[in-house]
């Protein structure tokens, strides 16, 4: 899938979602930028990992501030959140989740400015860093996508991320928000959680600590570490550099939706 194409086809699904912004009737000032443009805009930066100043304004005809506050409006109006549930909804129709199984992992990032969500990283030296959490349908299908400090234990995540699911609608009957079974790896090896996953009618399957290599979990638990490294593939996830972890968010989410929009598409 093309550049153009994939901005294309974000925008016309997108379109719908954007708030629409009143203008005075007198005196109303300058006519805003085109939205589709400032998603090209945010859609660059997010590939290409370089700084708002510096994206070039006579390549999409808007600044690199107006990129950025559109990104941080929409996310404070749910836009990017309500995209993501709309192409879940889409691949629910069309036969391309498999919701009886969920799969959740997490991966750290080096923030190099800090920020809120940020904490000593036990995988970097104790540099400040962040972690991705993520939970998938059995295909690897990001359903919801989280930023913690990078010292947060991965098992506390975990009835975060369960809760993060959306409704996802796109077929008859009441939406699904909850997975029948659950596989991760080790680090979310803890009794509590297997409780609490159990009183929401899901059943763990969850690595034990010190417990021999070789069960098989990690022949159907790897879609969720393809998954990561698509998230990874868009160079301004691999280190953080915002401070505020909304606008963090906010590219972990529509980076989610990319990942969806392409299965949709057939892509991968």
């Amino acid at each position: 899938m093309t550049d153009d194409v994939l901005t294309d086809e974000l925008w016309d699904r997108l379109a719908p979602l954007v708030p629409v912004r009143p203008r005075r009737f007198r005196y109303p000032g300058r006519r805003p930028v085109d939205d589709r443009a400032a998603l090209a805009g945010i859609l660059w930066v997010l590939r290409n990992d370089v700084p708002w100043r510096e994206l070039p304004p006579g390549l999409f005809g808007v600044s690199g501030v107006t990129c950025w506050r559109r990104l941080r409006d929409w996310h404070t109006a749910g836009v990017w959140t309500a995209l993501h549930e709309h192409l879940l909804a889409e691949l629910n129709a069309a036969g391309r989740l498999d919701l009886h199984r969920a799969l959740v992992d997490s991966s750290h990032v080096h923030a190099l400015k800090g920020g809120g969500a940020t904490g000593p990283s036990p995988v970097n030296r104790a540099h400040p860093g962040s972690k991705h959490h993520v939970i998938t349908d059995a295909s690897g299908v990001p359903l919801a996508a989280t930023v913690t400090g990078g010292n947060r234990h991965d098992v506390t995540q975990l009835i975060p991320l369960v809760e993060a699911i959306p409704p996802i609608r796109g077929r008859r009957g009441r939406p699904c928000r909850r997975p029948r079974y659950l596989l991760a790896d080790r680090a979310y090896d803890h009794d509590a959680y297997r409780r609490r996953l159990t009183a929401r009618q899901i059943t763990p399957i969850i690595a034990r600590r010190g417990a021999p290599h070789g069960s098989g979990l990690g022949r159907q638990r790897w879609p969720v570490e393809r998954t990561l490294g698509w998230l990874h593939q868009f160079r301004r996830l691999r280190t953080r550099w915002e401070r505020r972890v909304d606008i963090h968010q906010a590219f972990l989410s529509l980076a989610c939706s990319i990942i969806c929009l392409r299965q949709l598409q057939g892509s991968f």
